[in-house]
């Protein structure tokens, strides 16, 4: 904590037994300990790491998700990034109606 608030950082906690106050992490954080957590057994860190980046990969690149229309968060991203690129180049449509 101490080396969070040499950099700036601010705790804000939500209160307890609130857990819809920051119901995106809570959903992860679910998630993540149903399908990675408790689906393997580590006996140290560095058995872990490689299983959690593997699970981080799969959640982020491949698996679809249906708050973005089931698709993978990757996809979804590089998705909107060709199309904010297409919106810059693209002309006005709006028009001016003069009285």
């Amino acid at each position: 904590m101490e080396s969070a608030h040499t950099h700036g950082v601010r705790h804000i906690l939500i209160e307890p037994g609130r857990p819809l106050q920051n119901g995106y992490i809570e959903s992860f954080n679910g998630r993540f300990r149903d399908e990675c957590l408790n689906e393997q057994w580590f006996e140290t860190l560095h058995q872990a790491k490689p299983a959690i980046a593997d699970w981080r990969q799969n959640y982020n690149e491949v698996r679809p998700h249906g708050t973005i229309g089931r698709m993978p968060p990757a996809e979804f991203a590089e998705f909107h990034r060709q199309h904010a690129g297409d919106e810059t180049q693209r002309p006005s449509t709006t028009t001016t109606e003069i009285n």
